[in-house]
């Protein structure tokens, strides 16, 4: 039996209109590491070889806190566990549900928007990274000052990969080159973005892509990928 299924989801309260609360896509992501993570591995991913995790735009905090109670399940389970932000007010958000899920200081927080404020020691040590991007097309093209603060969430350019093609291109410095059986990059994207241009640049960066997870909601599919490097 998984016992992983039998962990709850974590508690999350936003009070913040401009920080991304927990949807379909957070659960989806959820979803398939209950599915997938079990006392010895994470997606085949062996514990022992996973040192840093990464929750990239990690709005409310849902993932990381997600990955605090599988540590506080299973002891082999060891890693650090990283979350940023480009917003402010979602670092505050974060840290005040990782209180409220009992746990204090055992996420560390960064705000950066993508990898560009991260410290130059952690180049080439996440095993696992995690992206939930603003990944929908923009209904028409806007200004960026004048989107509310929670566009930022949702919109990913005029075909949804603009903010995914700059993170393709720099993710590749952040993660664990020497890691043998992965590293794992896992993101969420839709069936109405513009996915084989997205591609082209994941062949080009030596990734390949595969879709683990998805789900239907209305007028898209909303798909979980995970690169592995070729």
């Amino acid at each position: 039996m998984n016992i992983i299924k039998e962990i709850p989801d974590p508690i999350i309260i936003n009070k913040f209109k401009s920080v991304y609360s927990p949807s379909d896509d957070s659960y989806l992501i959820i979803d398939y590491f209950k599915e997938k993570i079990s006392n010895s591995d994470f997606d085949g991913l062996e514990f022992n070889n996973i040192n840093n995790i990464l929750d990239m735009g990690t709005g409310s905090g849902i993932i990381p806190i997600f990955f605090l109670l599988i540590k506080k399940k299973y002891s082999k389970f060891n890693p650090k566990i990283y979350a940023s932000d480009i917003l402010e007010k979602a670092i505050v958000c974060s840290k005040l549900n990782e209180k409220i899920n009992r746990f204090e200081n055992e996420i560390i927080f960064l705000q950066s928007d993508l990898f560009n404020s991260f410290p130059q020691n952690l180049k080439h040590t996440f095993n696992i990274i995690i992206f939930n991007p603003p990944y929908l097309p923009s209904i028409e093209i806007e200004k960026v000052n004048n989107k509310m603060p929670i566009n930022f969430s949702w919109d990913g350019g005029i075909k949804g990969i603009e903010v995914l093609k700059r993170f393709i291109n720099q993710v590749i410095e952040f993660i664990d080159i020497n890691d043998k059986s992965g590293p794992y990059i896992y993101f969420i994207s839709s069936s109405r973005a513009d996915i084989k241009e997205l591609d082209n640049l994941i062949r080009e960066r030596g990734f390949k892509r595969r879709v683990v997870k998805r789900k239907h909601i209305f007028f898209e599919d909303i798909l979980l990928n995970r690169l592995e490097l070729k």
